[in-house]
């Protein structure tokens, strides 16, 4: 019976939302491509080498990166590893629950990842040490309110954390904490932009409401005007 409700409940809300969209009109007030407001905070966590908190309307997410020594993969031995995270925080929604990452959690940290990646937002080989040794950078992505739209938020939260992120110093092989040698140098700034469709209609930065009914969902990362990720 609960799925039968659940159904018609999902039926009623797009009914509601393809009503209003063909109204051209939003639940908050928005037009089909307005987004929220955005409010970026850097330097959130003092035990963090880089951090940030995104607010995207009210979905939040807060960005840690920290630095380890590792050794490099074997066919990239002059280039350090960025590895890059998510946790989906029970607080943040009724939804999420205890325990491993599930799939939505690593699907947000890829598609976070790939567009760092494809912007190539920073140099590897700047995160080489000596032969064997190389940084590891973590990038560790925390979903504290989900309104809708993590990715978005999830995004503008790690590359604003990275902006922060100092590199530490590193003295007979092992890194001193709290001392920095530099920045992270950044080159390029990747920004997702995701767009949902319901019906006939797009919108970008979906709420909640519009992403549980959604036909689809797509993400497109930029550098600029010009360049796609």
């Amino acid at each position: 019976m609960s799925e039968i409700t659940d159904m018609v409940t999902k039926r009623v809300r797009k009914d509601v939302i393809l009503s209003l969209l063909s109204r051209g009109m939003r639940s908050d007030g928005r037009s089909n491509f307005d987004y929220r407001n955005i409010e970026i905070k850097t330097n959130v966590l003092s035990s963090a080498d880089g951090s940030a908190l995104v607010s995207l309307g009210n979905s939040q997410v807060i960005a840690g990166v920290k630095f380890d020594i590792g050794t490099p993969f074997p066919d990239r031995p002059d280039e350090g590893v960025m590895i890059t995270s998510s946790e989906f925080l029970p607080s943040a929604s009724s939804e999420f629950e205890p325990g491993p990452p599930g799939e939505d959690a690593i699907e947000l940290a890829r598609v976070v990842d790939r567009g760092i990646r494809s912007a190539e937002s920073f140099d590897p080989k700047s995160l080489f040490i000596e032969d064997e040794k190389v940084f590891m950078m973590f990038l560790d992505l925390y979903i504290l309110d989900h309104q809708g739209n993590l990715i978005d938020t999830a995004g503008l939260a790690a590359i604003s954390a990275l902006l922060s992120t100092r590199v530490p110093k590193v003295e007979d092989g092992v890194i001193v904490r709290g001392e920095y040698s530099k920045k992270l140098d950044i080159k390029n700034i990747p920004v997702p932009t995701s767009f949902a469709r319901i019906g006939n209609y797009w919108i970008s930065d979906p709420l909640k409401d519009e992403e549980d009914v959604a036909d689809s969902i797509m993400v497109i990362t930029t550098m600029d005007e010009e360049h796609v990720c």
